[in-house]
């Protein structure tokens, strides 16, 4: 291990273990869902299944973004929200909300205009397909994969983004690591395998564009048509210097969906670099301000939740015991804090899950806000920590074959045809869709005892059973 990684897991470690142990215990945890299940079911009471929720107002209500606008990036989270929910509770009509949301975006599918294709479709589409095995999400993902497959540039090696922008050239964003994932589905389960190749190649240029020496992210590199950086800095962070902290979150992210379909060593240590500069840049609070050099302070719990939920998987991956707890005790804090009082809306007429969350800080959109892709990331962390603090969680991501094929080839998908699918089999609905049975390390080493980790309790038991039933039941239930 290098000096410098041992310096700032260290102090993160020392920081995160001086909190007082206030772990969320199983009773809790399926307070925390049901909470989340009469949150979404009045949410869905007041909306038209053809808007999404998106962000609070003062006045209590959501602002909604039409499911048939093409750069509008939001539109999955809720449906993926209740279908978690579903796999959590069983409860159907959380599937039938989930469904109704889930098939309103379709129209997505031919999409071409955006990058964000991941968000809306996969957390949609391949969650409802992950859970009923349905081909018909199948076929809608598909398509999906292929549009956002035609936005990747070859001769610069990025998936581009933000047509919106005009001072732009070819530009590409930390978001779009979130993304990545349809395109490694697609090539797994029938879709043409230079898919992966271009997940992959995105993913290499990001280590060395947009990651900084330090850990660190851009949150923009924008490029020539003939591959030269023009720009790099940010668009809702504090200054092109500095570290937005979801942007980090992205990054931690979709470095470590990477490796999993992959089984690259460099995208867990891109995973790693990016998680421990975030914990040693956290300080003795679990829940992040919006961007880590910024003066001004505003919470922003989606991060949190994005960080926690990638912290539970990337635990799983880690194969030293020490790190490993390192991070499940880091996510467990996380989990704890967005669970406390400070930070749960339970009791409070806001609409969210979550509050105290920041979409834009620089523009004044939506700052100390509900956001719903808080509450979407708080659930799949909620849905990921049973398995990640079992003894036997596994690292496979969800899926029911489990491990990927060990490496990718880096040639150019535009020239080479493409490699081996790798990833989890494409038989099966669950091939490499990211489930909820995510990471597993057993709590031992430094800082055991700190949380809850180490024993799954009662309700963590039930939840995988539940996923055993689940699965079993998609299988021979449509």
């Amino acid at each position: 291990m290098c000096l410098k990684r041992l310096v700032l897991g260290c102090t993160a470690l020392a920081l995160l273990t001086c909190l007082p142990a206030r772990a969320v215990d199983d009773a809790q945890s399926a307070h925390l869902v049901q909470f989340a299940n009469e949150r979404f079911a009045a949410t869905a009471a007041r909306l038209d299944p053809t808007r999404s929720p998106e962000f609070t107002k003062p006045d209590g209500a959501w602002s909604t973004v039409a499911n048939t606008d093409p750069y509008g990036w939001t539109q999955g989270f809720f449906p993926g929200a209740n279908w978690y929910v579903f796999d959590l509770t069983g409860d159907l009509a959380a599937k039938a909300r989930a469904d109704r949301w889930t098939r309103s975006l379709e129209v997505q599918k031919t999409n071409t205009r955006t990058h964000d294709l991941g968000f809306k479709m996969y957390l949609s589409f391949g969650h409802a397909y992950r859970t009923t095995g349905d081909p018909y999400y199948k076929d809608v993902l598909l398509t999906t994969a292929a549009s956002l497959a035609s936005r990747y540039d070859s001769t610069i090696g990025v998936v581009v983004c933000c047509d919106w922008n005009p001072s732009w050239h070819r530009p590409t964003v930390v978001d779009t690591m979130m993304n990545l994932e349809l395109l490694h589905w697609g090539a797994a389960n029938g879709g043409n395998l230079a898919w992966k190749d271009m997940a992959v190649h995105h993913a290499l240029k990001m280590m060395t564009d947009i990651v900084r020496p330090d850990g660190s992210t851009y949150h923009v590199v924008d490029y020539s048509t003939a591959g030269d950086i023009l720009w790099r800095g940010t668009d809702q962070g504090y200054s092109d210097s500095s570290t937005w902290t979801r942007g980090q979150a992205w990054g931690i992210y979709g470095f470590t969906v990477q490796y999993r379909y992959t089984k690259d060593a460099r995208m867990l240590a891109a995973a790693r670099k990016l998680a421990d500069y975030y914990l040693a840049r956290l300080g003795d609070d679990p829940i992040p301000n919006w961007d880590f050099d910024a003066p001004t302070q505003h919470k922003d719990t989606s991060a949190a939740a994005t960080v926690a939920s990638a912290l539970f998987e990337l635990s799983g991956f880690v194969t030293d015991a020490a790190d490993a707890q390192r991070y499940l005790t880091a996510a467990n804090r996380m989990v704890d804090a967005l669970a406390s009082s400070s930070y749960l809306t339970e009791g409070a007429s806001n609409p969210a899950v979550l509050q105290h969350g920041s979409a834009n800080v620089p523009a004044g959109v939506a700052v100390d806000v509900g956001l719903v892709y808080g509450d979407h990331y708080f659930l799949e962390a909620l849905a990921r920590r049973p398995a990640a603090t079992s003894p036997d969680g596994g690292t496979d991501g969800g899926s029911d074959d489990g491990g990927t094929d060990g490496g990718t080839d880096a040639g150019d998908p535009a020239t080479d045809g493409g490699t081996d699918a790798g990833g989890p089999a494409a038989g099966g609905p669950d091939g490499g869709v990211g489930g909820v049975a995510t990471g597993g390390t057993q709590a031992t080493g430094a800082g055991a005892g700190c949380t809850s980790a180490g024993s799954t309790g009662p309700f963590g038991a039930a939840m995988l059973l539940a996923f055993a039933v689940a699965r079993r039941r998609r299988r021979t239930a449509k």
